[in-house]
C-alpha cells in the first residue's frame, strides 16, 4: 500500500517568526530605494478623518514597524509629526538619518511612557505584530477620536513574471515558507486578510466600526527596477546570495521576453478604526 508522504507542518503565525521580521535590514539602503511609496490620497484621507477639527496642528502620528521610513517621511512632509518604531536596529538607523525620530523596539514591547497620538499608522508592517496585542496598544496610546490605519501594497506582477519567480523560488528554496505559495494570489485573499484585522479591531471594543479602503493605481517597471525591489521581499531576504542570484537570473530572463519591462496594476489596501472616545 502506498505510503503518503508527510504533511508539510504548517507555518508559524507571520508575527512569531521574528527572524524574517527583522531580516529586512540587511540592505535598508535598497529597501528605501526600491519599494514604491504609498497613495498620497491614503496620506490625506487618514489625516482628514484623524481627530476633529479644532485639533492643534501638527498631528502626532505614530509608525508601526516604519522601516526605513517611506509612510513616516510621507506624513512628515504633510506636516505630521512622527515617532517611529522599528524593532531592526539596521532600518531604525537608516530612518534615523534620514531626520526621523525612532525607537527600536517592538510594537508590543514598546513603551509609550504616557505618550498618545492624533493617529497610529502600520504600513506594510502589521502582519509583523501579534494582532491582539497590537489592537490593544494601540487603543492604549490613541486619543479619543484618533485613527488607526493599517495597510500596505498588494505586489502581484503580471503571470509572464510571477510564475518564473515562483517556480524558480521552489526549485531554488523548496522550504521556505513562501515557497508553498501560488505564483499570483487573487486580490480577494489579500482583503480578507484586512477583513480579519477589522474583526480584531470590533473584538478588542475600544474602537469604532472599521472602515475598508482601496487605492489602485499601476506602475511600470524596467527589469533592473523589478530586480532591485524583489530582494527585499519576505521570501528572499534570508536567502543565500547563489540562491538570490539564480531566482533573479530567472526572473530578469522572464523580463527580458517581455521586452525589459511590464506595467504592474496595483492596489494598496487599508482597514483603519477610529478610537472611541468612551473605550
Amino acid at each position: 500500500m502506498p505510503t503518503l508522504p508527510p504533511e508539510r507542518p504548517a507555518p508559524p503565525p507571520l508575527h512569531e517568526a521574528r527572524q524574517t521580521a527583522e531580516s529586512f535590514g540587511t540592505d535598508a539602503q535598497r529597501y528605501d530605494r526600491a519599494r514604491p511609496p504609498y497613495p498620497d490620497d491614503l496620506v490625506a484621507r487618514v489625516l482628514a478623518g484623524s481627530p476633529p477639527p479644532g485639533t492643534p496642528h501638527p498631528l502626532d502620528v505614530l509608525d508601526v514597524g516604519c522601516g526605513t521610513g517611506i509612510a513616516a517621511r510621507q506624513f512628515q512632509t504633510a506636516g505630521c509629526t512622527v515617532t517611529g518604531v522599528e524593532p531592526d536596529v539596521r532600518m531604525a538607523d537608516f530612518a534615523r538619518s534620514r531626520g526621523l525620530r525612532v525607537e527600536t523596539a517592538t510594537f508590543e514591547t514598546w513603551e509609550p511612557a504616557g505618550r498618545s497620538f492624533d493617529a497610529v499608522i502600520a504600513a506594510q508592517s502589521w502582519h509583523w505584530v501579534d494582532p491582539v496585542a497590537g489592537a490593544a496598544k494601540a487603543a492604549q496610546v490613541l486619543r479619543p477620536h484618533g485613527r488607526l490605519a493599517i495597510f500596505g501594497h498588494v505586489f502581484e506582477p503580471p503571470a509572464e513574471v510571477a510564475e518564473p519567480f515562483a517556480a524558480a523560488l521552489r526549485r531554488v528554496a523548496p522550504d521556505s515558507p513562501f515557497s508553498g505559495r501560488p505564483a499570483r494570489r487573487p486580490l480577494d485573499v489579500y482583503q480578507a486578510g484586512y477583513a480579519t484585522i477589522a474583526d480584531t479591531l470590533r473584538e478588542n471594543g475600544q474602537f469604532e466600526e472599521p472602515e475598508q479602503w482601496r487605492f489602485d493605481w499601476e506602475r511600470s517597471y524596467t527589469r533592473d527596477r523589478w530586480l532591485d525591489l524583489l530582494p527585499t521581499t519576505g521570501g528572499l531576504t534570508r536567502l543565500r546570495p547563489d540562491q538570490l542570484a539564480e531566482i533573479l537570473g530567472a526572473v530578469g530572463q522572464a523580463i527580458d521576453a517581455l521586452g525589459g519591462h511590464f506595467t504592474m496594476r496595483s492596489t494598496t489596501l487599508a482597514t483603519t478604526a477610529v478610537r472611541s472616545a468612551a473605550g
